[in-house]
């Protein structure tokens, strides 16, 4: 079974100093099972991987290996994800009182019915309340 995969997770497992067991398992499942992820989620993890670039956290060819790895990963973006930006991701967005953003992965894991990997805690409180299983705790 696939999972929805997060960009707080991706980027964990980028970061050696922020990876957990958990986030080793998350990426094992990911190898073995593939992924799901919204339409921003490139722009989520190559946005924040150019911040830590300008912070000077890292350097631009960390960056670039980061990102080259993980186009080798069986990770699918959702082709619908824009289809439910005004609809039900807004709504999940208002119920669970998440950015739509965060909406955009509940929506997705909701709608696939698939577990949700995530170490975001309101988004993973609003997946709780959704009936999504987590993966990544």
């Amino acid at each position: 079974m696939s999972l929805v995969l997060d960009s707080s997770v991706t980027l964990a497992r980028i970061c050696e100093d922020e990876t957990t067991d958990a986030v080793t398992l998350v990426f094992e499942h990911v190898r073995d099972h593939g992924a799901w992820v919204p339409s921003l989620w490139r722009l989520e993890v190559g946005n924040a991987l150019e911040m830590d670039v300008r912070r000077g956290r890292h350097v631009p060819e960390f960056r670039d290996g980061a990102l080259a790895d993980l186009a080798l990963l069986a990770i699918q973006i959702d082709p619908e994800t824009d289809r439910h930006a005004w609809g039900a991701t807004a709504q999940l967005a208002q119920k669970y009182r998440l950015t739509l953003y965060d909406a955009a992965y509940l929506e997705l894991a909701v709608r696939r019915r698939i577990p949700l990997a995530t170490l975001d805690r309101e988004l993973r409180a609003a997946a709780r309340s959704a009936g999504v299983q987590l993966l990544g705790e």
